[in-house]
């Protein structure tokens, strides 16, 4: 006899095969059509920071990938427009901090080698010395003249090449004179020392010295048809090197330096001398997540954790203290708040594939936000000249 609230053991097995037994493919419930489940979307949009290293970093361009799910992967002109921004959070006279929201890396990449090394500027190119009697060789002399910043609008003159005569339109002239008295003690030469000749070179060519008759015109190393002073673009901007403190040299008693410096139009792709910014780089907008809430002792430990203050302690209201994420922003991703005691399963890391922080620092050739919109028109005619080759 089976008593009435007991089951025959045949009976308990086939229930446990059932319970057991897998659910087939075409019984589960449909995902809905035009969305992604959320662990795909997260790997879609964000940047997965672990304690080890970060994963999903690279960014799915296939149109297809999420067919099967309604989903267009494709990039959409409208939408597109509709989600790029370019917003502003510091300006100084050379320095620019600003978000890029809703590019692709490599559009901000694009900017970036733009920005170093196709803009251009004027910087010293040649350097004739007519004395140098201090300890610094000619050629380390002319090398550090040439790094010198000049405060000249490079969209004011010409490139040079190695067919033209150098004039007022393509060559910017300075001459440099300092001496050491002898019993004088020892003296610093600075950039400051450098100035501007805007009627051009000085110095005779050597070939003419000794066939120049009195009648004709002394002939130098430049052919300036007028001054540049007397330009309308240059008549209230005296052209001098950005900062007046850089050493050039250091002059002993009785040392002196006598030479003339000329700058010219060039690129960073040939010289970092030309380069128009000290760096300009970017990086991804970090997301700090507590995935629950975080109390007490646990919160302030997590506050302590963090070099660079990103957590912060928030009071909810009879003695209770709770972590909060005060400055996302400042997260450098060295992962301190995720190592060890599962801080990983409390706080995720992550970074924002589609929002990037760019930094422009300028040399002072040209204003940052200038230098901007130079590599945006530069960026555009690239792409008009592919779109013609194309058609």
């Amino acid at each position: 006899m089976v008593a009435d609230n007991e089951k025959p053991e045949t009976m308990k097995e086939e229930e446990d095969v059932k319970e057991t037994e897998k659910v087939p493919v075409w019984d589960l419930p449909d995902v809905p059509k035009g969305t992604l489940p959320p662990h795909l979307q997260l790997h879609r949009t964000r940047v997965i920071c672990t304690s080890d290293a970060p994963t999903h970093t690279e960014n799915i361009r296939y149109s297809g990938a999420y067919a099967s799910m309604g989903v267009d992967n494709s990039l959409q002109l409208e939408d597109f427009r509709k989600k790029f921004k370019v917003e502003v959070i510091k300006l100084t006279e050379d320095d620019m901090e600003f978000d890029m929201i809703g590019i692709d890396a490599a559009i901000a990449n694009a900017y970036r080698r733009i920005l170093i090394a196709e803009l251009p500027t004027m910087a010293i190119e040649k350097v004739l010395i007519a004395n140098n009697t201090s300890v610094v060789q000619d050629e380390v002399l002319a090398h550090r003249l040439g790094l010198i910043p000049l405060k000249v609008d490079p969209r004011l003159f010409n490139y040079m090449s190695e067919n033209d005569e150098p004039n007022e339109k393509n060559t910017i002239v300075f001459k440099l004179h300092a001496r050491c008295e002898k019993g004088g003690s020892r003296m610093t030469v600075k950039s400051n020392e450098l100035l501007w000749l805007p009627g051009g070179s000085e110095l005779i060519l050597s070939t003419e010295s000794s066939t120049q008759d009195s009648t004709s015109k002394t002939k130098t190393y430049t052919s300036f048809n007028r001054s540049q002073d007397s330009l309308p673009e240059l008549s209230n901007n005296i052209i001098t090197p950005k900062h007046d403190e850089i050493i050039l040299a250091k002059l002993g008693p009785g040392q002196e330096i006598e030479l003339e410096a000329h700058a010219v139009k060039g690129m960073g792709k040939t010289h970092a001398k030309w380069s128009p910014v000290a760096t300009a780089w970017y990086r991804m907008l970090p997301e700090v997540v507590l995935l629950q809430d975080i109390e007490g002792e646990k919160a302030e430990e997590l506050v302590k954790t963090c070099p660079v203050k990103v957590f912060d302690i928030e009071d909810i209201g009879r003695g209770r203290k709770r972590a909060t994420v005060a400055r996302p922003r400042s997260c450098t991703l060295c992962r301190e708040c995720i190592r060890g005691d599962d801080w990983d399963k409390l706080v995720a890391l992550r970074r924002v594939k589609d929002h990037f922080i760019f930094t422009i620092e300028s040399t002072g050739a040209l204003p940052p936000e200038v230098l901007f919109t130079e590599a945006v028109k530069i960026l555009e005619d690239k792409c008009e000249r592919v779109i013609t080759e194309l058609s």
